[in-house]
């Protein structure tokens, strides 16, 4: 099974809707959720190479990953509970955003944006172990997904590369269709329709250039992806 297959799976196996009632469980979600936007800022800046925005965003961060882990280190919540990896958790993305810091400071920023990849990973566990699924998850699981097609080499495959491509296609076209069927939180901002539509409508024009059978078509579509999938996920990912 290929990463883009187990990005699919990993979305319909772990799809256990959150629970919308206030509670400490939602709260605690919407903590993380305002942390992973401060994140989102300081990885779209430092891949736009805005370097004192950069290190504004990280210091943001820092501060708000610091402020979360110690509350719930002190009491956590009750999804995390029983987690017995959540320091760890806490440690490796604290570690993250310090050598992204660093790397900023010394104007390497595309370090810096891969440095601070990594903390994506650490918060789908953090979800995964729990065994939730959120908006960001299925984000992040496409963008799994569409790194590993934007960086495959079809022609190299051979006769094969028509029926590869449309397969990658169909499962990047399910990933945006979960997206669209499960909005973000904050869906009713007006800037969200036409984001996620846009978004949305690549990954459609994608797969059906790719079930057409014309590689060079299919490739074209291809190159489209990026840029729809950046400017939801810097807003609402």
């Amino acid at each position: 099974m290929n990463r883009i297959t187990q990005a699919a799976l990993a979305v319909v196996l772990g799809a256990l809707a959150l629970p919308a009632l206030a509670s400490p469980f939602t709260d605690a979600e919407a903590q993380l959720r305002a942390v992973y936007g401060d994140y989102r800022a300081a990885l779209f800046l430092s891949n736009a190479g805005k370097a004192p925005e950069t290190a504004k965003a990280l210091a943001g961060f820092d501060t708000a990953w610091a402020e979360m882990s110690a509350q719930w280190g002190a009491t956590p919540p009750p999804q995390y509970a029983a987690d017995a990896a959540l320091p760890q958790t806490f440690d490796a993305v604290s570690a993250l955003i310090g050598k992204a810091r660093e790397e900023a400071a010394a104007g390497r920023l595309p370090a810096a944006h891969q440095t601070l990849e990594g903390v994506r990973a650490e918060v789908a566990g953090l979800h995964a172990r729990a065994g939730l699924i959120g908006f960001s998850d299925r984000m992040n699981a496409y963008h799994a997904a569409m790194e590993e097609v934007l960086g495959r080499d079809y022609a190299a495959i051979g006769p094969g590369a028509a029926v590869a491509l449309a397969g990658d296609a169909a499962v990047l076209d399910y990933l945006a269709a979960q997206i669209v069927a499960n909005p973000a939180p904050e869906a009713a901002n007006p800037a969200y329709a036409p984001l996620v539509g846009a978004f949305a409508a690549s990954a459609r024009a994608f797969r059906a250039a790719a079930d057409s059978g014309d590689l060079a078509a299919a490739l074209a579509a291809r190159g489209n992806l990026k840029a729809p999938y950046s400017k939801l996920f810097a807003q609402f990912g």
